[in-house]
């Protein structure tokens, strides 16, 4: 678990601050399959940040992820990244089986060890899924990690229950569950933005 006393410090970006951009595949825009998204500016705050970390000369990884069936498989349309980030120069391409990018090609956890960096923004699709297990892995690992939650988005899904919780519901008890377990500090890209560019701590805004 982050350590407490830095977890409620200000936040800080740090000058090798990483940016971890996750799964921002065309394959997500096959909303027959996925069903009913949230927060349809995520893919502007996740250009906004390419930007700004560009614009700062700070590094850039992005991944993607490779299923074996549905829109993201390989060699399909579906796997290919989404006009947002496409053009993004990466310091790492990562593709992944799974939900996590620290379980992919190349070794994202090995990667930031050499590099000696400690703290990684996660950014992308999904919210809820490979954002938060990625999120939760780094929180395990010891890195700092920020999550600029209007930087993303999920989708509706539904329980064993039968019932179906909106997308922003869901997003919203990750962003619960990572804050009151310091997995990850919870915060706006406005706050990230602010802190990047200026390499001072930022005041936080309420979500």
């Amino acid at each position: 678990m982050t350590n407490t006393s830095a977890f409620d410090a200000p936040l800080t970006i740090d000058a090798d601050a990483v940016l971890v951009v996750i799964d921002v595949q065309k394959g997500f825009e096959d909303y027959e399959f996925w069903g009913t998204r949230d927060n349809p500016e995520a893919e502007l705050r996740i250009a906004e940040l390419t930007d700004v970390w560009q614009a700062t000369g700070r590094p850039i990884v992005v991944v993607q992820h490779a299923s074996q069936v549905g829109p993201l498989v390989p060699g399909t349309a579906g796997f290919e990244l989404k006009d947002a980030v496409a053009a993004v120069p990466a310091d790492l391409h990562i593709t992944k089986p799974v939900n996590s990018a620290f379980y992919g090609t190349p070794d994202l956890h090995a990667w930031l060890q050499q590099r000696g960096a400690r703290q990684v923004v996660i950014v992308g699709i999904m919210t809820n899924v490979c954002n938060e297990t990625t999120a939760r892995m780094a929180g395990n690992l010891g890195y700092d990690a920020v999550f600029p939650v209007d930087a993303m988005h999920t989708f509706d899904m539904t329980g064993p229950d039968g019932v179906t919780v909106p997308a922003a519901e869901l997003a919203r008890a990750t962003a619960a569950v990572l804050h009151a377990m310091r997995f990850a500090k919870v915060v706006t890209t406005g706050d990230v933005v602010a802190g990047a560019r200026a390499g001072q701590p930022a005041v936080v805004s309420a979500l």
